[in-house]
């Protein structure tokens, strides 16, 4: 499929995904949404994918909404933003969330509004030094969405929740790292070779244990102990039966490598 709002290439089990709008700060327009569906859709029907990558290009990561669709003249009626955050951001930020693999995010300058919680959505978030997150929804009257919500109170607690969605300041990719935001900030010129490292590490890894564990960690919130107790035993009798458990015992007792086929 050929796309206009993004890039897409799968190569060695890594899929890379950019938001492909530079002009507009890779700012979500419906296109976009289609497309990037599309490319989930392509990913998830591709047994040899064992990690997504996504980053934007230029020098912003994502700056969320473009409000030229969703522009409202004065006195005109208003535009109803439940429909576009039950159309195309909730089944996005639940995409990602369900994929049975990692997902990477690289976040190479601003993340601003939808952009900021799409970023959260993925497992693991790497930053640029220079990058910032922006919950700038409060500028336009707006609440946090795009699982912002979610994420911002069960990661940094709710006082910097509070503080981030009521104020809106942009908080550095530094200190959205010393908050437990992100997993990690890394200097700008080694963005790509600490994702680059990440993702193929992750291509050769045990992807359904990954992806199970995944799993048992954002079903833990809603869980009780006895519940998450029960997920727990359910997930390692499935993976105790797979290729890559025996593989790992195999490799450990004779001291080489292991050679995981995410299966």
């Amino acid at each position: 499929m050929n796309y206009d709002s993004i890039l897409f290439e799968i190569q060695d089990g890594i899929a890379r995904l950019t938001l492909n709008r530079p002009d507009r700060l890779n700012s979500f327009t419906a296109a976009m949404h289609g497309e990037v569906r599309a490319a989930l859709e392509q990913l998830k029907a591709d047994s040899s994918v064992r990690v997504l990558v996504l980053t934007g290009a230029g020098r912003g990561f994502c700056a969320g909404q473009d409000l030229g669709d969703r522009a409202v003249a004065p006195g005109a009626p208003g535009v109803d933003l439940g429909e576009s955050v039950e159309k195309y951001y909730a089944p996005l930020v639940l995409a990602l969330r369900n994929l049975p693999m990692p997902v990477i995010c690289a976040v190479n300058g601003v993340a601003a509004g939808a952009g900021a919680n799409l970023a959260l959505a993925c497992d693991i978030v790497i930053a640029a030094r220079s990058a910032s997150f922006i919950e700038a929804f409060c500028k336009l009257g707006l609440i946090p969405d795009t699982g912002g919500t979610y994420f911002l109170p069960r990661l940094v607690g709710t006082a910097r929740a509070m503080g981030l969605a009521m104020l809106g300041d942009k908080l550095s990719a530094e200190r959205a790292e010393s908050w437990g935001l992100i997993w990690q900030c890394v200097d700008d010129d080694q963005l790509t070779a600490t994702t680059d490292a990440l993702a193929q590490h992750f291509a050769s890894a045990p992807t359904k244990g990954l992806a199970r564990t995944k799993q048992a960690l954002y079903a833990s919130p809603a869980n009780t102990l006895p519940q998450q107790l029960d997920l727990e035993r359910d997930f390692m009798r499935e993976l105790g039966n797979s290729h890559d458990y025996r593989e790992g015992v195999a490799a450990f007792m004779a001291k080489r490598a292991p050679q995981f086929k995410g299966e």
